[in-house]
């Protein structure tokens, strides 16, 4: 019989996951194409440092900004899991991806070369691709009444379908140079970040989490089912419209900085689910820790792997992340009985 989770317990595999988390920050400072040494770098010396530069200005913001996108991208799949009551869910099979990329899309073949609040057109314009997207899904999804659930689902597939039809057609009549622009975009990829973007970006997501945390009980009870969740005093229609608009600018914010990188939000709350248990009381917070260390990780390994040129870090986690997929898929299509 499993032991219930007390706020001691909680703390303790919280700090500890964050320990780790720390540790795998700071060993993946250290890895790279260019060996670099701490010393050497705050030694203080007047003239100009490269390991000081590497080390601050291309490699700390890099992780960072994994740690950001790992986090939200792995806390969304934890909470679109838990709404629509699905394992193979993750933060993109609502369209967003597809939104996000066709936003971008529309920004690179438009020419337009302005910044906001230091963000590019592309960043901008996926992020408002996004947000439109979980909005006409959302919107779809409650037309179809008592249905809700399995109408996001398939709302978030044909829209997908739809705006990837879109960005292929944009590719295919965009120029070489602009097809270039976006392509890595398009793949997922960590780019070094400005510090003010990335406290910004922290101070969304980490916000986000917090709320979807205080929101875990009621994710609790929306799990055993509507009509269970009511029975014990849950507003179930006020509680899921609020997990989803955190879980989804949570991801918008997410691919508007890195891009698409899949899978994230699918392999990691169930590996943590597998380990810690479906409480998401601890489920939330221990899957943003662990997305974080998998992201970083991801990155690291794309940065060196095929050294001094660098990979997309989505076709790291794509590749990873495949693999599990189809095993999770079998195994739940063999649960609900479509394998016989």
């Amino acid at each position: 019989m499993t032991e219930p989770l007390t706020p001691n317990k909680l703390a303790v595999r919280i700090a500890a996951a964050l320990v780790l988390l720390l540790l795998v920050m700071f060993a993946c400072s250290l890895i790279g194409a260019k060996s670099i040494s701490l010393r050497t770098a705050f030694a203080g010396e007047a003239a100009v440092n490269p390991d000081y530069e590497i080390f601050i200005r291309v490699r700390v913001p890099r992780i960072i900004l994994a740690v950001i996108v790992g986090a939200a991208l792995a806390c969304s799949g934890g909470v679109f899991q838990a709404l629509l009551r699905n394992p193979l869910a993750d933060p993109y099979i609502l369209g967003i991806s597809s939104g996000a990329g066709l936003g971008a899309m529309i920004a690179v073949v438009g020419g337009l070369n302005w910044t906001l609040f230091g963000r590019s057109p592309i960043a901008v314009f996926a992020f408002l691709g996004a947000l439109g997207t979980v909005w006409l899904v959302w919107t779809i999804g409650r037309l179809t009444g008592k249905f809700h659930l399995t109408g996001l689902l398939l709302a978030g597939v044909v829209v997908n379908a739809f705006f990837s039809a879109v960005i292929m057609f944009l590719t295919s009549v965009a120029k070489a140079d602009q097809v270039h622009a976006t392509i890595f975009w398009l793949m997922g990829n960590m780019t070094e970040e400005d510090f003010i973007v990335l406290w910004i970006a922290a101070g969304c997501v980490g916000a986000g989490i917090v709320a979807l945390f205080y929101l875990s009980p009621q994710l609790n009870a929306l799990s055993f089912g509507e009509d269970d969740a009511r029975s014990m005093g849950v507003n179930t229609a006020r509680t899921r419209l609020a997990a989803f608009a955190i879980a989804a600018l949570m991801t918008a914010v997410a691919v508007s900085l890195s891009g698409l990188i899949g899978f994230v939000g699918l392999i990691v709350p169930h590996g943590v689910r597998l380990v810690f248990g479906p409480d998401h009381r601890q489920l939330l917070p221990l899957s943003a820790i662990a997305g974080a260390i998998f992201l970083v990780a991801a990155d690291t390994l794309a940065r060196i792997v095929v050294a001094p040129a660098q990979l997309p870090v989505g076709v790291v986690t794509a590749i990873i992340g495949g693999p599990f997929f189809l095993l999770l898929l079998i195994r739940y299509s063999r649960r609900v009985g479509w394998f016989k």
